[in-house]
């Protein structure tokens, strides 16, 4: 019987010592991250097109691994509607309804960053991020799935994910897959 005290009473210490440092060291360290996780939430100011945010602090996003029709007249659009075959009109119609719909998705919305490893910066200094609603929503990932964006072909690591939303969205013809306007579909 003693034999069983001593067990059960070292066994209880063990526990109670567990439990101490579980409270001391482990709980703050989750509160942080708790912390962190909120702070890092930051506000979309401005739907510029269907793939580039500003942020409330200034910070210029370009949204990871999709591509959006082009809404204002540049050299993109001029090589777009080359390739496509589409007049540059058409194009930016097209580029239009992808940033409205952008737009109702994300402006104004506490968004979380989420940055790609090896990966910062585009050629024009915005930050290439993976952009989360509040409720966990890939904004990248819905605008392809819904068919408002082309997966854009860089080596990141949800790109067969991409790929995979945007075959689905031509096949059932979603957003700029489908009718716009009476505008001809995307190709």
């Amino acid at each position: 019987m003693t034999k069983l005290f001593i067990k059960s009473l070292s066994t209880l210490i063990t526990l109670a010592i567990i439990g101490y440092i579980a409270y001391k060291y482990v709980t703050p360290k989750l509160e942080s991250i708790k912390q962190d996780e909120q702070s890092d939430f930051v506000i979309v100011e401005r739907v510029v097109d269907g793939d580039t945010f500003k942020m409330a602090n200034g910070e210029k996003i370009r949204l990871l691994g999709i591509d959006t029709p082009e809404k204002f007249q540049s050299s993109k659009l001029d090589k777009d509607s080359k390739k496509s075959g589409q007049d540059k009109k058409t194009l930016q119609a097209l580029g239009q309804a992808a940033s409205d719909y952008v737009k109702n998705l994300a402006e104004g919305k506490k968004v979380r960053l989420v940055k790609e490893p090896g990966t910062d910066k585009d050629k024009y200094g915005r930050s290439l991020r993976y952009v989360y609603l509040e409720d966990g929503t890939l904004v990248n990932a819905k605008i392809i799935q819904d068919g408002y964006a082309n997966v854009y072909p860089t080596p990141i690591s949800k790109i067969e994910e991409f790929r995979k939303y945007e075959r689905e969205a031509r096949e059932n013809k979603r957003g700029l897959w489908g009718e716009v306007k009476g505008l001809k579909q995307m190709k």
